[in-house]
């Protein structure tokens, strides 16, 4: 049965299964500290498999990024033409995060969620300061592009690939070859991608077993009402606003795009990442949804940088609950500059670890609530953390198919295709064929170049 079932149907299966099991886990007590299941369980079996599983992600993000934005750049071949895709896509990011913020403060004061609630905790929370705006702007442009690149410092490698592939454009011809040999290694990564999709199954049940487990029920029940109203305000963005938001600006079938998007962001809620699915989300938007790669090199990192709209919905639930919580009465300017306040953070502390919870500290010293506050909630956070992510992958794709659908760089017979880049990954078997052409070509180089320094 399982070899019978796609890779959609293996992810799925194993995101349900690692559910139970870690809840299992807690249920029964088993997973506490020194304990065997805490030791060699969840801190062990679980823990490698699911850090292997990510940092096979991650080791592909920065060489796809900036080998598929050079290519990218290179397949415009009009620089307005991608000024005004860079422009198109910062402004609908920042409209989405903004909305994204109000419907949670809208959703969070409709259900009063925290009055009358005293939750005692002893969970403390040290705020992390952001680098100041100007710092971050500034950064942009890589004093060192290796370093960058070994940091993943997205914005800097973006603007180093930009670059490079507008230096090629202005060398024209004699650069032919390097495009074509670019073009080939963004192939062959792709194909690493394809790779290590085939092990998602096993990953996905490592990392959600080992979360749930360590998930206490008390301090579910104790957020409930906190949880219920995130989750709601998350669930209303991205299967209301956005795809709304979808349907009007490219007319493109709500559906098609929300199966296609199924195992993004299944990935993305096991992983806690965005820019860890970046690669995932590259292969879909371009093999699954025909987007052309030259404007989905520039919007997928982009977006995994900047755009945060599942972060601004916990940022405008959170201020809700801890200002009941606190007896604090906020007015509508407060709510504003919430919403101000998200959307400048969610470019100000771009590419930083931990940035949702930085972005909060930030909004709460704007508005007057105690920072500390954020202690609360720290026990759930990383189960919604892992929603956020598969709302802020999911903005991504949909601004990718509009921003490509405006500019007519979407294969609309690719995006209908509901079979379309499915079959696409890596069984297990090499070709016999192209393993003896390739060996040939690698022998018959060799020897030429033996005889050639024969003297």
């Amino acid at each position: 049965m399982w070899k019978n079932l796609g890779l959609t149907g293996k992810i799925i299966v194993a995101m349900i299964l690692g559910i139970i099991v870690g809840l299992v886990i807690n249920g029964l007590n088993l997973n506490g500290e020194g304990g065997f299941v805490n030791t060699y369980i969840t801190n062990g079996f679980f823990a490698i498999v699911g850090t292997l599983f990510v940092n096979s992600l991650k080791m592909l993000v920065v060489p796809l990024v900036l080998v598929s934005l050079i290519c990218g750049v290179c397949g415009i071949g009009d620089i307005r033409l991608l000024g005004r895709i860079g422009t198109k896509t910062f402004f609908i990011y920042m409209v989405t995060t903004a909305l994204a913020i109000a419907t949670a403060i809208g959703l969070g004061s409709l259900f009063g969620i925290g009055s009358g609630m005293n939750i005692a905790t002893d969970a403390a929370f040290e705020a992390k300061e952001a680098p100041p705006l100007l710092e971050v702007f500034s950064n942009i442009v890589p004093s060192n592009p290796i370093a960058a690149m070994v940091n993943g410092d997205m914005l800097s490698i973006i603007f180093f690939a930009i670059l490079l592939g507008v230096s090629i454009l202005m060398v024209g011809k004699p650069a032919k070859g390097l495009v074509q040999s670019l073009e080939l290694i963004n192939e062959v990564i792709l194909k690493m991608v394809t790779i290590i999709m085939n092990l998602a199954p096993y990953g996905v049940f490592a990392l959600l077993a080992k979360a749930m487990s360590e998930l206490g029920f008390e301090l579910i029940l104790s957020l409930l009402s906190y949880m219920a109203v995130l989750v709601g305000s998350l669930a209303f963005h991205f299967f209301v606003t956005m795809m709304i938001i979808l349907k009007l600006f490219s007319g493109l079938s709500i559906r098609t795009f929300l199966t296609k998007m199924r195992e993004v962001q299944i990935f993305a809620f096991s992983t806690s990442s965005s820019n860890a699915t970046i690669p995932i989300t590259l292969r879909t938007v371009t093999k699954r949804m025909g987007v052309d790669n030259s404007v989905a090199s520039f919007t997928v990192p982009f977006g995994a940088t900047i755009n945060m709209d599942g972060t601004a919905i916990m940022q405008g639930t959170a201020t809700i609950f801890i200002a009941n919580i606190y007896g604090v009465d906020l007015s509508v300017v407060d709510y504003l500059i919430v919403i101000l306040m998200s959307v400048l953070a969610s470019i100000g502390t771009a590419g930083v670890p931990g940035v949702g919870l930085i972005m909060l500290s930030m909004v709460f010293a704007q508005v007057g609530l105690p920072v500390e506050g954020i202690g609360l909630i720290l026990g759930v956070d990383r189960i919604l953390d892992m929603l956020r992510t598969a709302v802020n992958v999911g903005g991504d794709a949909a601004v990718t198919a509009i921003v490509a659908k405006s500019e007519s760089k979407l294969d609309l017979a690719v995006y209908n295709d509901p079979d379309a880049g499915s079959k696409d990954v890596y069984d297990g078997h090499i070709d016999e064929d192209s393993e003896r052409e390739l060996s040939a070509v690698f022998h018959d180089g060799k020897m030429g170049s033996e005889y050639e320094n024969r003297p």
